[in-house]
């Protein structure tokens, strides 16, 4: 954003134009009269001498006192401060209390937790027996940070980064997914109660809280579950008030899928569990 000031000052006068203002101010130009004093206008010469010297003193007096070290002239044309963004509270940091928490914190002389550093849980980055590829130590470490991003700028503790950790279990049933011979990517997606592959084959792995489509990573389905009611309840717990030093957050996710998907095209899991 651009902010355009008027320009004011221009040039500005010289100091010498400052000065003369000054005495023509001060000293009468026309006199009816040289007598100054009991000189007699007999002799002007002596009248004008005695004038001379009080004018010399009235243009010493009368100079501005300016102070060389302030810019008084272009102070006025310093760019101001554009005003802060209006702050935009999401639907989903409404909802989960949000405001309530940083009035809470307040009242009591204190401010929102900050964020934390460290290196998550590592990843084998394995492949499924129908060439599926699995979850990296990189999906974990996006999934991490932008979650405790989240965590953080709606007033909740973060949790350890050495807290978020690889599941095996919810990783073979997105493979069970993906692995699904039909086109329709949607086919096996569900949970426990509700998925079915259209092959027919049974059910494999562990449940989870799930997200996926063209393109996402980490860091995106953990914006996703946190925009949503139920999955936020599920993962992000905004009312548990306990220690998040035990907490441990579980992912999966895999890259591609059969016949046809590109490893672009991720399904994910994630849970929260005690470590």
């Amino acid at each position: 954003m651009t902010l355009a000031l008027p320009f004011l000052g221009g040039g500005g006068p010289a100091l010498t134009q400052s000065a003369q203002a000054s005495a023509a101010a001060a000293v009468p130009i026309a006199s009816t009269s040289l007598v100054v004093q009991g000189q007699s206008a007999a002799n002007p010469a002596a009248a004008l001498a005695a004038v001379t010297q009080p004018v010399a003193s009235i243009l010493e007096v009368d100079k501005p006192k300016i102070d060389l070290s302030v810019d008084v002239e272009h102070i006025a044309q310093k760019p101001v401060p554009p005003p802060p963004p209006p702050v935009v509270v999401s639907g989903a940091s409404a909802d989960s209390g949000t405001a309530q928490r940083q009035a809470a914190l307040a009242a009591q002389g204190a401010s929102c937790p900050s964020n934390v550093g460290g290196s998550t849980g590592s990843a084998p980055g394995r492949t499924s027996s129908g060439g599926v590829a699995g979850t990296t130590t990189s999906d974990i470490a996006s999934f991490a940070a932008a979650y405790n991003a989240i965590r953080v700028a709606n007033c909740l503790n973060p949790v350890p980064m050495a807290n978020f950790r690889y599941d095996s279990c919810m990783e073979t049933r997105l493979f069970w997914m993906a692995e699904d011979p039909s086109t329709n990517p949607s086919s096996a997606w569900g949970h426990t109660n509700t998925a079915k592959r259209s092959d027919g084959k049974p059910i494999e792995g562990c449940d989870g809280n799930l997200a996926g489509g063209s393109g996402n990573t980490g860091a995106t389905v953990a914006q996703k579950w946190w925009n949503s009611t139920a999955h936020r309840n599920s993962l992000y717990r905004p009312t548990y008030t306990g220690s998040t030093g035990g907490v441990c957050i579980y992912l999966a996710m895999t890259h591609g899928g059969v016949p046809n998907e590109p490893y672009s095209f991720t399904r994910a899991a994630a849970r929260w569990g005690s470590c």
